[in-house]
């Protein structure tokens, strides 16, 4: 964008400006790239809005060129309505339009070179997704036709599961492997990208059964169903080429633009909360070290995003213990093991500040769900439908189960509840509306031993 920015200047206006003389009505060069600070982010929400920046494995050229054009376009307007509402009449308006031909023809050269790149690359079998298909129908047919003629795709079938269908029966390549029961067993290998659910009409009752399985493992499942007439079009819908792909959960962290708006806010807002509590850490610093013997920082193994393990940070607030005790339970109520300065820290959630520094590395965000130690994550994952569905997105330093009370000795099934829900209707809205109440409901909590 702004090298199209930048080629529309010079084409349009250089020789003007370098002959530019007081009073001739010809704007500086340093007002028009003044005008990119607000040009580029507003184009890249449009680019964002108008579906620019999700995965374009199987979309069409034109119809990302046509979103091109209509972003572009709502832009130009944006522009053009700008200027005549703060009254520039000597920015070049024929500047802005070569400005829209040329950033339309670049981005779409530009995307069209990334996709060949990325289709040559997984040709070669490399940025590939693995999937188990779960059922033997016509669905699955379909969906095996799509990804076996279209290999830039970058899908690869691992096998099909069904009851019905004898195990070694092969469709274009593609094995029955076992029956539907087998996925308990197959699942805990982490091989698979994603499950694809195809099962035959006869068959939608253990549809449920499948998905609670799918779930408990964290793997992403997608449903493609046997009659794709009865499926309306809905935002968990998926065009595969053509075929009805309907995604079993909604994750707007998913979403490249967001995900990267996120961790961006992330990343500046850790910055300026490590300024800004220095002085309460410093005294943190000074309170656990002349007040108990051991190490500043006590480091505990949480699980993160993509059920991988991290080091979770926080001020030391217990006397140090041998590890097989530690990880025994939660602390209690009283726990003898807590310092008098580590009740203070917990009590007030200064212990948690450390964590600003998991946030800048990657491992966490500062608003999200809370990360659980491996042993409760295996127990809670056989116990709880769609545990695991909370490690879709970067666990958080506080989240909405936080804000809600649900911290601390309360109810876990309630806490996913809450989980959940920001999960499935993440926005940045509702990340600064956590923040604020974080400062009211968040820092002092009853629950916290």
């Amino acid at each position: 964008m702004a090298a199209s920015y930048w080629l529309a200047w010079f084409l349009w206006l250089s020789g003007s400006v370098k002959e530019m003389e007081p009073g001739t009505g010809i704007l500086p060069t340093e007002f028009y790239f003044t005008a990119l600070i607000a040009i580029i982010p507003g184009y890249l929400i449009l680019y964002n809005t108008f579906d620019l920046y999700s995965s374009k494995r199987t979309a069409k050229t034109t119809y990302e060129i046509f979103n091109i054009m209509k972003a572009n376009t709502i832009g130009l307007i944006a522009i053009m309505v700008v200027l005549f509402a703060v009254n520039i009449p000597d920015f070049s308006r024929g500047m802005v339009g070569v400005f829209y031909g040329i950033n339309i023809v670049a981005d779409s050269m530009m995307r069209k070179y990334v996709r060949s790149i990325l289709r040559f690359i997984r040709k070669k079998g490399y940025n590939i997704k693995h999937i188990l298909l779960v059922g033997y129908s016509r669905a699955a047919e379909e969906y095996i036709n799509k990804v076996t003629s279209n290999p830039e795709w970058g899908y690869v079938v691992c096998g099909i599961l069904d009851d019905r269908v004898p195990v070694d029966a092969v469709y274009k390549g593609v094995k029955v492997i076992g029956d539907i029961d087998s996925l308990q067993a197959i699942l805990p290998e982490n091989q698979l990208d994603e499950i694809g659910i195809t099962l035959a009409l006869a068959d939608y009752d253990r549809l449920e059964y499948i998905v609670n399985i799918c779930e408990k493992s964290g793997v992403h499942t997608k449903f493609i169903p046997d009659y794709n007439s009865v499926i309306p079009s809905h935002p968990y819908l998926e065009d595969f080429g053509g075929l009805a792909v309907v995604n079993i959960r909604r994750v707007p962290l998913a979403n490249t633009a967001n995900m990267l708006i996120k961790r961006f806010v992330d990343i500046f807002g850790a910055v300026v909360a490590i300024v800004l509590f220095s002085p309460i850490m410093l005294i943190a610093v000074i309170g656990v070290k002349t007040t108990s013997k051991g190490p500043l920082i006590f480091k505990q193994e949480r699980v993160g995003l993509h059920n991988r393990p991290f080091q979770m940070y926080k001020f030391r607030s217990m006397e140090v213990q041998e590890s097989e005790d530690e990880k025994k339970g939660w602390t209690r109520k009283n726990d003898p093991r807590v310092t008098k300065i580590g009740r203070i820290l917990r009590k007030t959630s200064i212990d948690e500040l450390p964590q600003f520094f998991n946030v800048l590395k990657g491992d966490m965000s500062l608003i999200g769900p809370r990360p659980e130690r491996p042993l409760f994550v295996e127990k809670f994952k056989e116990e709880i439908p769609r545990y695991m569905i909370k490690h879709q997105v970067r666990p958080g330093i506080t989240g909405w189960a936080q804000v809600n009370g649900y911290r601390g000795d309360t109810s876990i099934r309630k806490r996913i509840e809450y989980d959940l829900y920001y999960i499935e209707n993440w926005s940045m809205a509702l990340d600064f509306r956590i923040l604020f109440l974080t400062f009211f409901k968040g820092f002092i909590n009853k629950n916290a031993y």
